[in-house]
């Protein structure tokens, strides 16, 4: 859950695209060193921003896409839309992975999350990086989750695993939110747990997803 610094970076012109629960990190390049406690984050307050927002849309464009030229390939699947994801790359958290998907699952009606493989929607990343957790795309239609070690030693990791996954399903950023908000992410500090989403969240994930492909592309204003 990790919460903005001060310097802005343009995304575009990175050819990066990423969203975090309160950070666009400057490059997507995840370090594969073992979790470590000594690892400092210097954090400073955040309450969103224009270019948090592309980023939003950016990941979630990346998502639709890739379920949308599935089901075109299989035209009779049913008509509940399931996003694929690989934990694979995250086995540090595959507790929390799961538990997010459970979360919001048992949530949401109009969208499902299913556990896959490679060639999956979008997957899960795990390493550190200072500038902590968050949902990206490379630009190529390719989404992923990344998770940084001490973040989630700091904030719960429930929390921020779900509130990264809330990206997945079309949510933004709202930092100003209370506790019972799980977009709300860094905002309310680290001693928050909540790791479910609230009434409203729940409702604009269903209303987003629920003409499938089209509406939810129609629903985010992506062409």
């Amino acid at each position: 859950m990790r919460l903005r610094t001060s310097r802005t970076l343009s995304a575009a012109a990175l050819g990066l695209a990423l969203t975090g629960l309160g950070a666009v990190p400057a490059v997507a390049a995840p370090a594969s060193a073992a979790p470590t406690a000594a690892t400092q984050h210097a954090w400073t307050a955040y309450d969103g921003s224009q270019q948090e927002g592309a980023a939003n849309q950016a990941f979630l464009k990346a998502v639709l896409k890739s379920v949308a030229e599935k089901r075109a390939a299989h035209p009779d699947a049913a008509a509940a839309v399931t996003i694929t994801y690989d934990p694979s790359g995250a086995p540090s958290f595959q507790s929390q992975i799961a538990n997010a998907a459970s979360v919001w699952n048992s949530s949401v009606s109009n969208v499902k999350l299913s556990a896959g493989g490679s060639g999956s929607d979008f997957s899960y990343r795990e390493g550190n990086d200072s500038r902590g957790s968050y949902a990206s795309t490379d630009g190529h239609g390719s989404g992923f989750v990344f998770l940084d070690y001490a973040q989630n030693e700091e904030y719960s990791s429930n929390r921020v695993v779900a509130h990264e996954t809330g990206h997945v399903l079309g949510l933004p950023d709202d930092y100003s939110g209370p506790c019972g908000e799980l977009m709300s992410g860094g905002g309310p500090g680290t001693s928050c747990t909540n790791d479910r989403p609230n009434s409203t969240e729940i409702s604009e994930v269903n209303s987003l997803w629920a003409n499938g492909i089209a509406g939810a592309m129609k629903a985010a204003n992506i062409r």
